[in-house]
């Protein structure tokens, strides 16, 4: 009887070790994966926030520099214009100097 109690104890015991073994598995609820993809989705969003507000600040960036070389170009060519015309002037200015040094040369 004695050997009949202790086998029916190992039983026991042998059954309640493999059902606390199978419980304690390393087996995710289904609530345990929905709040760690909660947790990466937030972190995602946060990410794709933070890309998106970059995108934004470089095209910013991006139409003020078209700007700024449309506007350097508009100077290039103010300043060729304005060589240009200097140059047509130089021969008048020249002749007129050389008219005002005759004219005091002869008094």
């Amino acid at each position: 009887m004695l050997k009949a109690a202790n086998r029916n104890l190992r039983i026991k015991l042998i059954a309640a070790l493999a059902l606390g073994s199978f419980g304690l598995s390393a087996c995710a609820t289904e609530s345990y994966v929905d709040e760690h993809i909660a947790a990466v989705n937030t972190r995602v969003d946060a990410v794709d926030a933070k890309a998106q507000a970059a995108d934004q600040k470089a095209e910013q960036a991006g139409q003020k520099a078209d700007a700024a070389n449309a506007a350097a170009q508009a100077a290039g060519t103010d300043a060729r214009n304005a060589n240009a015309r200097l140059d047509q002037l130089t021969p008048r200015v020249d002749a007129l100097e050389q008219a005002a040094t005759a004219h005091r040369a002869r008094h």
